[in-house]
């Protein structure tokens, strides 16, 4: 990981199932804190408020659309993802909207 994906709070996610992105076969991704421009972009945040609590699931009706961005994959490629990866990478992402930039560190 780069300076750059450090500082935007990437985080490396093996893959439990390889897929294919540009021409490549790959075993593991790296996300990256989306930027505020690309949020506005998207015009959703990547959860739904499921309580008064507070309590956050992830909505699929757009988390697609935050991997191919934090992950920097097309969507063909997230078509390919393990259910198990889908999910995993959808509380990544989440984390992003729920920690400090500061806080979220890469493993």
């Amino acid at each position: 990981m780069n300076e750059a994906q450090q500082i935007m709070g990437g985080v490396d996610y093996p893959l439990n199932k390889k897929i294919n992105a540009h021409g490549e076969e790959l075993s593991q991704l790296t996300l990256r804190r989306p930027t505020t421009e690309e949020v506005r972009k998207l015009g959703r945040m990547p959860y739904q408020v499921l309580d008064t609590a507070g309590r956050l699931t992830p909505d699929m009706t757009v988390m697609p659309d935050y991997i191919v961005v934090c992950a920097r994959i097309p969507m063909s490629a997230v078509n390919q993802l393990d259910l198990m990866d889908l999910n995993q990478l959808s509380w990544v992402i989440l984390s992003f909207f729920t920690q400090p930039e500061s806080s979220v560190s890469s493993n």
